[in-house]
């Protein structure tokens, strides 16, 4: 473990001092975009008004013969777009691969002054997120980036989960975590072909006799997996994401899913088909209703104290902690839709 002085120093000379707090920034969706494929990088420019944070895939779903092409088109894209206030990511290749030590230093050399995170797929422990720090702090100072690329850990083996504590806390660089079903599932035997959602099979009886008729009710797999990467985050002070639902003709599956999350503590998830980019919105911004009524308790109780009734429900601290969580987010997203900042009457 890094012990708390030396903790927040940067790992090369000339590199930038890590952050010691992250961007306040909206991240209801990461949208990954195939960067080898000409059609699709060309809508980027329109693309960047309608997402939160935008993804160059390198990774799986990109055929071997087109890694490199995937990385020049990134960085092509990268260089010659206005992405605002909406976020630049990369997806690199795992470090196990052929393809990750170009991946690194090919974007920090071209675009490290553009790029905000890093995604890193496969995390085991907390040695990969180690590794990619001191490389990274080296790259930034030999190519004079001014700011911190981050890192953002997808979650997708079982010694990841294992270890998901030690991984959330291993760098001041770490952003947050995505769970990543599909290799999961595949890491731990899971009978699925699935990814993300539910599955039919998996299920629990209500009550009732041999013979007799009983409902069925659909259990969520990646329940465990997801509340314990929230708690890993939240105790270290990232942000955790679901991450693909693979299942395109499956809306609401998705959005259920997206929920589910969202409930949980998740800022967002990963968007990979156009149309789920509004559900992601929709989902991960806050309903008018309950920013409504988190703005009840805050003005009711505005240093936080105290008690008191509202709508014949009790308020109190704790529920005053709960409305910040609703209302701040609210903020967030209206500073940056217009329309539900009308619907928030902010």
């Amino acid at each position: 473990m890094k012990l708390p002085r030396p903790f927040f120093q940067p790992l090369a000379i000339g590199a930038p001092a890590p952050l010691r707090e992250l961007p306040i920034r909206l991240e209801r969706m990461i949208h990954f975009v195939p960067p080898h494929i000409e059609k699709v990088t060309a809508k980027v420019p329109e693309l960047v008004r309608q997402v939160d944070v935008v993804l160059g895939n390198l990774e799986d779903a990109i055929p071997a013969d087109a890694k490199e092409a995937a990385r020049k088109g990134f960085i092509a894209m990268a260089k010659t777009t206005d992405f605002g206030a909406t976020g630049l990511w990369t997806r690199i290749n795992a470090l196990n691969s052929p393809w990750a030590l170009d991946d690194i230093t090919e974007i920090v050399a071209t675009i490290g002054n553009k790029l905000d995170v890093m995604m890193l797929p496969k995390v085991e422990g907390a040695w990969d997120i180690h590794y990619l720090d001191q490389f990274l702090a080296q790259l930034e100072a030999k190519h004079a980036v001014k700011k911190p690329i981050l890192i953002h850990a997808i979650l997708e083996t079982a010694q990841g989960v294992n270890n998901v504590e030690q991984i959330a806390s291993a760098s001041p660089r770490m952003h947050g975590m995505s769970l990543g079903p599909a290799d999961l599932a595949a890491s731990r035997s899971m009978k699925t072909t699935r990814v993300g959602g539910g599955h039919p099979d998996y299920f629990v009886l209500a009550d009732g006799k041999t013979g007799e008729a009983r409902q069925k009710f659909q259990q969520d797999l990646w329940h465990y997996t997801t509340a314990k990467m929230v708690d890993a985050c939240a105790a270290a002070g990232i942000k955790p994401f679901y991450g693909p639902f693979g299942d395109f003709s499956d809306p609401e599956g998705c959005e259920s899913q997206f929920r589910n999350a969202f409930l949980m503590g998740c800022a967002g998830a990963w968007s990979l088909h156009p149309t789920q980019i509004a559900i992601a919105k929709r989902v991960f911004s806050p309903d008018p209703a309950e920013v409504a009524m988190a703005k009840k308790i805050i003005d009711a109780m505005p240093d936080g104290t105290g008690a008191v009734m509202i709508d014949g429900k009790m308020q109190d601290d704790a529920t005053w902690k709960q409305a910040r969580v609703v209302f701040d987010l609210a903020k967030l997203v209206a500073a940056k839709d217009p329309d539900l900042a009308v619907r928030y009457g902010l």
